[in-house]
């Protein structure tokens, strides 16, 4: 990872929810899931986090690298409907060259909706994709 990304940076990362980011289609197999309210599931506004902190590492990266989330620690605070509009905040917390964390919030148009923390660990991936299809080859035997 290029030296560039300080402790404070700031990136700001916005998403209008869809019905497909809903409870009932975070898991359509599952009939608990499906009994629920239809509002911004909390596993995609995780994913939703870490994608603002994918892209507010992109220019930081250097050839050949990208980031996998490694930690995450989030309340999800209020439901959102779908059609509204997320806006995820990320503010560097650590730039060490091998990892990056973030302070995050989500706010919808109403409501703060979750906040936390995140780390990624920066990785090359032709050094990564090799040990995960090793591990896939282990199951194939």
């Amino acid at each position: 990872m290029k030296d560039t990304l300080k402790v404070g940076d700031v990136h700001t990362f916005t998403f209008r929810v869809t019905d497909a980011k809903t409870v009932p289609n975070l898991y359509p197999e599952s009939p608990d899931f499906q009994s629920m309210p239809a509002v911004f599931a909390t596993g995609f506004m995780v994913g939703l986090m870490e994608w603002a902190c994918i892209d507010a590492l992109k220019p930081h990266l250097d050839d050949g690298e990208g980031s996998l989330g490694i930690g995450i620690n989030v309340s999800h605070l209020a439901a959102t409907p779908p059609g509204m509009v997320v806006t995820v905040t990320v503010t560097c917390s650590k730039a060490d060259g091998k990892r990056a964390s973030w302070q995050v919030s989500a706010r919808d148009e109403v409501d703060l909706i979750g906040e936390g923390t995140h780390d990624r660990a920066i990785v090359r991936w032709d050094r990564f994709m090799p040990k995960v299809a090793e591990k896939a080859a282990q199951t194939a035997r």
